[in-house]
């Protein structure tokens, strides 16, 4: 081939790239999701000294083509630690997944957290009960939300680490979601679950998994409920807060057992919309879950900033508003298990973006770990 032509060839194919992505903004209207592929990670897998599971967030490390993962361990099979992995996917099919490193957090002191037995309260130690991470596009380095434990009178927190874990600070968050001695703030074990960088990388979205005791009760298969999802600068100062409405209960749970809905993760789409990932648990009489899971888009514009309305029970406001993007369940997947991270994935070779979920398995032989990987239309 003449190397004028190949130089032609090769400014044509650029420039179609180019074009392909310009048509793609990160922050463009989303249509729909389409599912590419699903991989499995065995249950308990080793790695270097771990057990793999409780993998409930996941975010795309675009500087060097990875992915974190964290697991939600309160330190009792290993320290809370993450992974860093290789995803293996196009436009086509969903080939496999590497993991190549594993880190551990680490608290102010540079100790690992330790587990509920051997936390010095006292002292300041946390259990973290990891749920969400995010990589910072700005440095690489990592933010990551803990759910705290109403039991013993710590709170949820927000975090920021270097790319390997170190502790580098504490994001301030509002009091109303600290934990308390009455019913008010975080009901235990559903509060920071979700976590997102704007579009920008200027500010964070931070969701709560259920409702605080003062906005109402949790959702039930005949009513719905609400959470708080608020915007923060990189200084902890509240943007803008939004009660986002939580549907009811998908299906009933057997006589005597649990079911529940609530946000699981969310990520930010532009300035005024974040997708919402509602996973709902339903149990049944051999105490097996069945999940729901749907993906909504979230949309702030019309809605009532209530930051500073002190509970929502009884209140008079406008919730944000909500737009169904995606039903797992009618995706064809063989099984949708407890989805709980959701993230933007690179840019395909038709220049659309992906979009990766996966699944926490609670270390559960009934459950399974998947991993999702859609293209964005």
């Amino acid at each position: 081939m003449p190397s004028l032509f190949r130089t032609a060839l090769a400014l044509a194919s650029a420039a179609v790239l180019l074009s392909a992505c310009a048509s793609f903004p990160h922050d463009a209207p989303i249509a729909s999701l389409r599912l590419i592929g699903e991989q499995r990670i065995a249950l308990k897998q080793a790695f270097k000294g771990t057990t793999v599971g409780g993998l409930s967030g996941i975010d795309y490390d675009a500087a060097n083509n990875s992915w974190v993962m964290e697991s939600d361990d309160r330190s009792e099979i290993n320290p809370a630690h993450f992974y860093r992995a290789a995803l293996d996917y196009d436009s086509r099919a969903f080939a496999g997944v590497t993991f190549n490193s594993v880190h551990f957090f680490t608290q102010p002191d540079g100790s690992r957290y330790p587990n509920l037995a051997h936390a010095r309260l006292e002292q300041g130690d946390q259990v973290a009960d990891i749920e969400t991470i995010r990589v910072d596009p700005q440095d690489g380095s990592l933010w990551y939300g803990s759910e705290g434990n109403r039991k013993v009178g710590l709170h949820p927190f927000v975090r920021h680490a270097d790319r390997d874990g170190h502790y580098l600070a504490t994001l301030p968050t509002p009091a109303m979601f600290n934990v308390s001695k009455d019913e008010t703030g975080s009901r235990n074990n559903m509060s920071f679950e979700a976590l997102s960088f704007s579009s920008d990388g200027k500010s964070l979205w931070l969701g709560m998994e259920a409702a605080l005791y003062q906005d109402g009760p949790l959702a039930t298969p005949d009513n719905g409920s609400v959470v708080r999802i608020t915007r923060l600068d990189r200084a902890g100062t509240v943007l803008g807060q939004y009660a986002y409405p939580i549907e009811p209960v998908a299906s009933r749970p057997a006589p005597g057992k649990e079911a529940d809905n609530g946000v699981s993760e969310i990520l930010a789409v532009n300035d005024h919309q974040v997708l919402v990932v509602e996973r709902a648990g339903v149990e049944h009489a051999d105490g097996i879950y069945t999940n729901h899971v749907r993906i909504y888009e979230m949309d702030t514009r019309g809605a009532t900033d209530i930051q500073a309305i002190p509970a929502l029970a009884g209140a008079s406001y406008v919730p944000a508003r909500k737009r169904l993007l995606l039903d797992l369940e009618k995706t064809g997947l063989p099984r949708v298990d407890n989805i709980e991270g959701i993230s933007w994935g690179p840019r395909l070779a038709n220049g659309r973006r992906s979009l990766v979920m996966i699944s926490d398995d609670n270390f559960n032989a009934q459950q399974v770990t998947q991993i999702l990987a859609f293209e964005v239309l």
